[in-house]
């Protein structure tokens, strides 16, 4: 055979091997990501199983994410267990609140506390656990979840001053479609339900009921294109029989140390059990098409946000300004999600640099913030006029961008002249004249406009549901932690796969 023929037949192969892969199916990727809530800092029992744990999901090739207690981390460096240390050094570190269950936990102490007073006392309260889980293991929390249900929109800015990124847990305040999302400025894991798969460790068919959940979780997810389970456990589920913080305090109880009781125990044959059932469970997910484990680090680069990274024409900004003028929500692009503070900012920038050059800028950078700090409706009355000077509106929209340049957050209320809008109101003006910018020209005034901010329908209500935790006080409620949660509906969006995490078999 010539050479040239030879040439032809391997180009011939490739081409061919080309047009397979790209006949090929992409397999929808399944994420799993299990974590594991240490926090029993009562029953010595729980650092063995936490051993135990670690060291199984080693041998497995599986990395899980440990969110950690301050006081478990404490409580392990009192003890000496170097050796549970090292187990959980091939495995990702969170952060699981300082005291997790003494009182007052964190909706507790922030259920009268605003915006900016809120967040100081998380970081009161919470940044010396963070910072002894780092020490002591010699990882930094990469995640945080709030013990129990106890969760709080303060903690969003705060965690991220604290350099965590990930909000991983399950509870009902917040949540989109069972699947992660961004949410004040942080990557969550939160609201799972139908995509978590949780084992039960309770011997019998425990096994074979955990298979089918898991399955059907899986098979939800991929229907959607790709996404993540969640899974979770506590490493003291091994060995008790009770949890050692509804032992102690259960319904606002805040006993002294010298009085806290220890939890019962399992018969050791039940301890055995479950871990034999879980270990087969996790060889059992593994083996799956298309899943694959991943920790806290994984999750943040497979849903990094796109938005962030990318450029935005003037087609999107029109795009953008027709939508909150409409409705004012998320919206899901090709590749990429915008919630109602990313359109704020973008299309506050975009008619800012129109003030400066009378052209709208080709592409704006977009900068997170968060939402308002509280409430305010736009000024009324037969006093307040229906039309506004557009250098008036100019001079506002400036002001406005300055604001989130010094605050980082989308203003309470934003003024033009003596009246005020509210930033819903303003929002949808703001698109009304970005539209009118972009088509080359500046009128003589602009209409005030009403925005209809629907996002906060992701939001739950206050309700007895949604603080059912024994650990909290008979009949706790937290509306104004809620009113301020509606509020940060502002930053909410789907949070998509990269493509990158979508993977041929």
């Amino acid at each position: 055979m010539s050479v040239r023929r030879v040439l032809l037949t391997l180009l011939l192969l490739i081409a061919l091997g080309q047009i397979a892969r790209a006949q090929t199916p992409v397999t929808p990727p399944v994420l799993v990501t299990l974590w594991f809530d240490e926090e029993d800092y009562i029953l010595p029992q729980d650092d063995d199983a936490t051993k135990r744990l670690a060291e199984i999901l080693t041998r497995l090739g599986i990395r899980a994410t440990f969110k950690i207690v301050g006081e478990k981390a404490r409580v392990l460096e009192q003890r000496g267990r170097k050796d549970v240390l090292a187990a959980l050094q091939p495995h990702e570190i969170g952060y699981h609140s300082n005291t997790h269950s003494q009182q007052p936990t964190p909706a507790v102490y922030l259920q009268h506390a605003g915006w900016l007073e809120g967040t100081n006392e998380f970081l009161r309260r919470e940044r010396q656990g963070a910072k002894d889980v780092a020490r002591i293991t010699g990882r930094h929390p990469l995640a945080y979840g709030q013990p129990g249900s106890s969760w709080a929109p303060q903690s969003y800015p705060a965690l991220r001053e604290m350099g965590i990124h990930l909000y991983l847990d399950e509870a009902d305040q917040v949540g989109i479609d069972d699947q992660p999302f961004y949410y004040g400025g942080m990557l969550n894991v939160f609201k799972m339900r139908s995509t978590l798969a949780r084992m039960e460790l309770k011997g019998g068919t425990s096994l074979e009921e955990g298979k089918a959940t898991f399955t059907k979780a899986a098979d939800s997810v991929r229907s959607r294109g790709g996404g993540t389970v969640s899974i979770y456990y506590h490493p003291s589920e091994w060995v008790h029989t009770e949890f050692w913080d509804g032992v102690n305090f259960s319904h606002g109880a805040n006993p002294p140390r010298s009085e806290w009781k220890k939890p019962g125990l399992r018969p050791a044959s039940e301890t055995e059990q479950a871990f034999a059932d879980f270990e087969a469970y996790m060889r059992f997910i593994k083996a799956q098409p298309g899943v694959r484990f991943v920790t806290a680090s994984e999750l943040i680069a497979a849903y990094a946000d796109q938005a962030l990274r990318r450029t935005f024409t003037r087609d999107d900004l029109r795009g953008l300004a027709q939508a909150v003028q409409k409705e004012q929500s998320f919206q899901v692009k090709d590749g990429y999600a915008v919630s109602v503070a990313d359109a704020f900012v973008l299309l506050t920038g975009a008619l800012g640099a129109f003030g400066e050059t009378a052209a709208v800028p080709e592409v704006s950078r977009l900068v997170s913030v968060d939402g308002p700090a509280s409430a305010f409706e736009s000024s009324a009355g037969p006093e307040v006029p229906k039309d506004i000077a557009w250098e008036a509106f100019m001079r506002t929209t400036q002001d406005v961008r300055r604001f989130l340049t010094r605050s980082g957050r989308v203003p309470d209320e934003v003024w033009v002249g003596a009246s005020s809008l509210s930033p819903s109101d303003y929002l949808a003006t703001l698109g009304s004249a970005v539209e009118a910018a972009l088509s080359g020209h500046a009128p003589v005034t602009i209409e005030r406009r009403s925005g209809r901010f629907t996002a906060d329908h992701y939001v739950a209500s206050d309700s007895q549901d949604l603080w059912s935790w024994v650990i909290f006080p008979e009949g706790f409620h937290a509306p104004d932690l809620m009113a301020l949660a509606r509020l940060q509906a502002w930053t909410l969006k789907p949070a998509l796969l990269a493509t990158a995490h979508v993977r041929r078999p």
